[in-house]
């Protein structure tokens, strides 16, 4: 009970300010912080009126923050396959959670342990069997928000997640660089539990007294928008808005526990950044905060993620790279920067090339350098698997640009266009009233970028 409280003790501590480094001869030590279920605007930062990330904010106000970064599979094993290896799922070939083991050589932790790192995964895997012998420090677990540990107490999964990554901080051999995977498993939620969110009880003060917006997305035009059968009762996505959000007083107790979780999250990632700085390496360390996919809070009907709508792909990416130049600090960009793009960008700061299997490019000119970045994505292609079956989560692919986007159903012979200009709720399908020849057009480009990816 007393680490817990001095956890949340220091809660809204001031993260430490992240200078420049002095010298970037060395190899950069690497912090990956992600956060599983987290959506682009769930940030003080990104203008959330309610959910208090103070840490975060401040890696933000002092790095750099991508506002439209997607994911180009929005569910979490996926996902974290393509943050792994810098591929599409259908280049890797992880359709869901645990069916195929990623590629130890082609990831990110592999090329770098090989080129001298001193490597640690912490936390949610959930990309194939975790390869714990292959980690110089290994522990990976999640599913379940509160753990036994073994002498009759219980601790919360994010707690555990900061004593390990404080651990590998502490024992780490301190003449090598560093590569650290703090991949939390909150705010997800525990789907098996009644109260699918289950933060500490030292948190139950915050947001007491908060009323939670209800999104404008989460009425009845929204929900009968959306292709038939994910209204229908068999759609997980709906399945999970009963779990959660049906009724207002639910919708209040559900969101008020993830901000919670969240909140928890914030705080370890302020702790390990203390921890970085009280040894003298933060201003050595590149570290990267994002989430595996974004989240429905309601919004068309609907809980979780999976489909190519905006509140599902879009998701929080902000860097601190100490090369980056005090002009950059604070600012943000609005260039599509993806998931598949993370590999790229931590194996480039580390000095090694990328695998030709990389099919994500980096994004560090953005911050790094004062020139426009030539040539960069304007677009991309999105792909989601079957779960189970079509009724369940059906598989969709998309193309997605600034203009439109363009979804296709294949199991359900069913497509979606829409205007992101004069639409950006993505609730007119244009593709109801389209000629043929539009659609077959579209859906003719689509088809060659899915070969693409392959």
């Amino acid at each position: 009970m007393k680490s817990r409280r001095l956890f949340l003790a220091a809660l809204f501590l001031a993260s430490p300010a992240l200078a420049p480094a002095e010298n970037t001869k060395d190899p950069l030590n690497i912090l990956v912080l992600l956060a599983d279920d987290w959506r682009f605007d769930t940030l003080g930062v990104a203008g959330n009126p309610i959910v208090q990330t103070p840490n975060i904010d401040r890696l933000a106000n002092e790095g750099f923050r991508f506002t439209h970064a997607c994911v180009t599979t929005a569910i979490c094993g996926v996902s974290r396959s393509s943050i792994l290896t810098g591929q599409w799922m259908s280049r890797h070939g992880n359709r869901s959670f645990e069916t195929m083991e990623t590629p130890w050589e082609k990831s990110y932790p592999g090329v770098l342990r090989e080129h001298g790192y001193h490597v640690g995964h912490v936390g949610k895997w959930h990309s194939g069997p975790f390869p714990e012998k292959e980690f110089d420090f290994g522990r990976a677990y999640s599913g379940k928000h509160w753990y036994d540990r073994g002498d009759g107490s219980m601790v919360h999964v994010t707690q555990r997640n900061q004593e390990d990554a404080l651990e590998f901080l502490a024992t780490r051999p301190k003449d090598k660089p560093f590569l650290l995977n703090l991949w939390f498993f909150a705010p997800h939620a525990e789907d098996q539990h009644p109260d699918q969110y289950r933060p500490q009880p030292e948190s139950m003060a915050l947001y007491k007294d908060a009323v939670i917006p209800v999104p404008k997305l989460a009425d009845e035009v929204a929900l009968k928008a959306l292709p038939p059968f994910l209204q229908a009762p068999e759609n997980e996505g709906r399945v999970r808005y009963h779990w959660r959000f049906d009724t207002p007083r639910k919708y209040q107790r559900m969101m008020k526990n993830y901000y919670r979780l969240c909140t928890e999250v914030d705080a370890v990632c302020g702790r390990v950044l203390r921890e970085l700085e009280s040894q003298g390496v933060l201003d050595h360390t590149l570290v990267i905060f994002l989430a595996d996919n974004g989240y429905f809070h309601g919004e068309r009907g609907l809980a979780d993620k999976w489909y190519p709508y905006e509140e599902s792909i879009r998701i929080p990416l902000i860097v601190h790279d100490p090369r980056m130049p005090a002009a950059a600090r604070g600012k943000t960009n609005d260039n599509f920067v993806l998931n598949v793009d993370v590999a790229s960008t931590i194996l480039n700061a580390a000095g090694v090339e990328a695998p030709d299997s990389v099919q994500g490019e980096d994004f560090s000119p953005f911050y790094l350098s004062s020139a426009p970045v030539e040539n960069w994505r304007t677009d991309f292609f999105y792909e989601h698997p079957t779960i189970t079956n079509r009724k369940r989560i059906p598989s969709s692919q998309a193309i997605v640009t600034r203009d439109f986007k363009y979804t296709w159903w294949p199991e359900w012979k069913y497509q979606q266009w829409f205007d992101l200009k004069t639409d950006p709720e993505e609730l007119k399908n244009l593709a109801l009233d389209a000629k043929a020849e539009e659609t077959t057009k579209l859906r003719a480009d689509l088809d060659r970028r899915s070969e693409a990816v392959k």
